[in-house]
């Protein structure tokens, strides 16, 4: 026998299983999304119900209604609160989760993140360039480009959930996975290319509260763990000025949220080199968080921003038709599978990563099409692009609204079969084992 080459590479594997504490990890994290997930699906269906309703007026009444104080520039209406300040909970949660899993979660060893970050990219790249060609010829339109690069966790893996009760958790951990990644692309996009005139004042300022929720959040990890209260009176009151005063800066204010998210360190001590060292401060302030922000804060959002008022067949027809939601569509329906498919099977082409042999292809399509439900973020991109309330906005959420419907169609027709086919693999193997827990095929006959 050959000895195995002595530096030999080492190959990433797509769904390979992953390290069992960010297994046990990532499953709560879906259970709590699954529910979130559906608390967003009846809020948006609620929204759309009433925004076509002839009760309309009153609809579009409380979304527009101010409040806030304007000299410090947050007299602003329930659905811009709703846009810039409950969904910082949520992206308050993308920072803690993106922290973690690059300093403590399987993606910190570079075999294991190079195939889902690489999946990432071509998932928001593929969308991009189809939504733009669609809309080349109107730069009014093209402003949208960044619409379709988001996939929705919540709402995603509420249908996986619904589907694929046989799946491996491996899926759900890839689709997880890239729906992170995704979220950090978006951050970047929407602190880029959808912040308005910077302000540089109430930036330089914002450095102070951030400092100063950073320094407490490092040095008194342990203290703010163990007292719940401690971390309400102390450290949100320096979170909400620091979001304050990036909200004034011109830069959007959920940038804010990640910010700090970031900040919240993720091991127990600074002494713990590793993610056995205990739960952290990140880990803690997940729990607290993820049900305020999946039960509260994201329904909430989908409320105030997918009441469009469609008028008709007519005018859903009309709105189809357009390229702002014909360009949403394909991107996400199309673009999002062909980016995420394209980029694996590249990868297992140019020996960095291989398939793990007890999945197929036609389980990463599956995934790819789910991972082409995009709601929260892409409906916050589509405010920023056009300004809410605007013809081109209400034709951007009616694309994403009909893409993601598509798009969790298509994958539960492919995720179906293969659930079915993982159920009669586990029905054969329950049948094949010994009493003593051990398959048959691995006794000795006669």
């Amino acid at each position: 026998m050959n000895p195995k080459p002595p530096h030999s590479p080492v190959r990433s594997i797509i769904f390979g299983r992953g390290s069992y504490a960010e297994t046990l990890r990532i499953g709560e994290i879906l259970r709590k999304e699954t529910v979130g997930g559906a608390l967003l699906v009846a809020a948006a269906v609620i929204a759309l119900v009433w925004a076509n309703s002839p009760a309309s007026d009153s609809y579009f009444a409380l979304r527009d209604f101010k409040v806030g104080y304007a000299p410090w520039h947050l007299e602003l209406s329930l659905g811009a609160w709703a846009a810039d300040g409950l969904l910082a909970i949520f992206f308050f949660l993308v920072g803690l989760e993106l922290k973690r899993e690059f300093v403590a979660g399987d993606l910190r060893q570079f075999n294991k993140s190079v195939v889902p970050v690489a999946a990432a990219f071509g998932g928001v790249l593929a969308p991009a360039v189809i939504y733009a060609l669609v809309n080349l010829a109107s730069p009014e339109t093209l402003r949208g480009w960044a619409i379709p690069t988001a996939t929705d966790i919540a709402f995603a893996v509420a249908v996986l959930a619904i589907i694929g009760s046989h799946l491996p958790s491996a899926l759900r951990i890839f689709l997880l996975t890239l729906a992170v990644v995704d979220d950090l692309i978006a951050i970047t996009i929407i602190a880029f290319f959808y912040s308005g005139d910077l302000q540089a004042m109430p930036l330089l300022l914002a450095l102070i509260p951030l400092a100063a929720y950073t320094f407490l959040a490092q040095k008194f990890r342990y203290f703010f763990g163990r007292h719940t209260a401690a971390a309400w009176l102390i450290l949100l009151p320096l979170g909400v000025v620091t979001w304050a005063l990036v909200h004034a800066s011109g830069i959007h204010a959920t940038v804010a949220g990640v910010l700090l998210g970031f900040a919240v360190p993720v091991l127990r001590s600074q002494a713990a080199g590793g993610p056995d060292a205990g739960p952290g401060l990140a880990e803690i302030f997940e729990h607290r968080f993820r049900p305020i922000s999946a039960g509260i804060a994201v329904p909430i959002f989908a409320f105030f921003s997918a009441g469009v008022a469609v008028g008709g067949w007519n005018g859903l027809g009309s709105a189809l038709s357009g390229p702002v939601a014909l360009g949403v569509i394909l991107a996400l329906v199309l673009g999002k599978p062909v980016g995420i498919m394209g980029t694996a099977w590249l990868l297992t082409k140019t020996s960095r990563a291989r398939l793990d042999e007890s999945f197929k292809w036609i389980d990463v399509f599956g995934v790819a099409l789910l991972a082409g439900i995009g709601f929260t973020v892409s409906l916050l991109v589509a405010e920023l692009s056009f300004g809410q309330g605007s013809l081109h906005d209400d034709h951007a959420k009616v694309g994403i609204l009909t893409a993601s419907l598509l798009a969790a169609l298509l994958a539960t027709a492919v995720l179906r079969t293969r659930n079915r086919q993982y159920r009669a693999a586990e029905v054969a193997e329950k049948l094949d084992t010994d009493h003593d827990g051990i398959p048959d095929v691995y006794q000795e006959r006669p």
